[in-house]
């Protein structure tokens, strides 16, 4: 999938500034790539977007530019969305483009009870486990650890897309927040690219875990793992083994959940990766 850059001018007593979507139509649990030229990236503090402030960085191949990763959440429906550039002086300039629904089907699945209705140890354990991730995603760090494009953590079959709608014992519980590959037990995970490791243990849904920060926001996932092969805070380089692959946690059989989180937002990884190497990263 090519991303086609969308260009236009916003124009203040003092300067022009270009700025670029990566598109001008974005499916809700995409990213929006935005990218600006003729700025100091260090005048300009955020995207701003409904109260929320997303960091404007400083761009990793050009330092006459600078750009944002806007995650749409999956549950935000079709409308035309307003941004605004937020400077240092406080000054907004106003930036419009439109949401789309991006019509993710349904999927049944069949799981042992005991990881649907949960006793009170596993309540807490779960919930622990998900304050302890989301305080990880939140994090956004300024340094980009990553100096070339992203690749995949396998190579095979996806199984599962992301954003289908998750029916548990015919019950509606979730979304699926990542991509599934075909994965047999003990297959070998590599780094999508290079990053710091963040979280690696076993958890109650997720099974074997690795977090990768990538820097600036950018989080990759690992889960369901039979092997953990790194530790947390040790830096990994991309196609670097990780571990190995499992059933481990919530599944149905083995495979490998692979997945992004931008700004704290879960968003489509195989888009992202795309997004990421097509645009930001396009030349490395």
């Amino acid at each position: 999938m090519k991303f086609l850059l969308f260009i236009f001018s916003l124009y203040s007593l003092l300067f022009c500034v270009e700025v670029s979507f990566s598109a001008k139509n974005v499916e809700n649990g995409k990213t929006l790539l935005i990218e600006i030229k003729n700025i100091d990236a260090a005048e300009y503090k955020a995207i701003l977007s409904d109260k929320k402030e997303y960091k404007i960085f400083t761009h990793p191949l050009d330092n006459s530019k600078a750009y944002a990763l806007l995650p749409i959440s999956y549950y935000e429906k079709p409308h035309e969305k307003k941004i605004e550039i937020l400077s240092q002086k406080g000054e907004k300039e106003p930036l419009f483009f439109n949401v789309e629904s991006g019509s993710y089907q349904k999927e049944i699945l069949k799981v042992d009870n005991s990881k649907i209705v949960l006793n009170i140890n596993d309540k807490k354990r779960a919930s622990k486990e998900q304050e302890e991730a989301t305080k990880i995603y939140n994090t956004i760090n300024d340094k980009l650890y990553i100096d070339s494009q992203f690749i995949l953590p396998i190579d095979s079959t996806v199984t599962s897309a992301f954003g289908k709608a998750r029916v548990y014992n015919d019950t509606l519980k979730s979304y699926h927040g990542g991509t599934d590959f075909r994965a047999e037990v003990g297959t070998k995970l590599f780094a999508c690219n290079d990053g710091v490791v963040v979280l690696a243990k076993d958890r109650f849904y997720a099974g074997g875990s690795v977090i990768i920060d990538h820097g600036q926001g950018i989080y990759s996932t690992y889960f369901h793992m039979s092997k953990i092969d790194v530790e947390e805070g040790s830096f990994v380089k991309k196609a670097e083994v990780i571990g190995l692959s499992g059933e481990s946690g919530r599944v149905t059989g083995p495979h490998l959940h692979f997945g992004f989180r931008v700004a704290g937002e879960q968003v489509d990884p195989i888009h992202f990766i795309e997004l990421m190497n097509t645009n930001l990263l396009r030349g490395i």
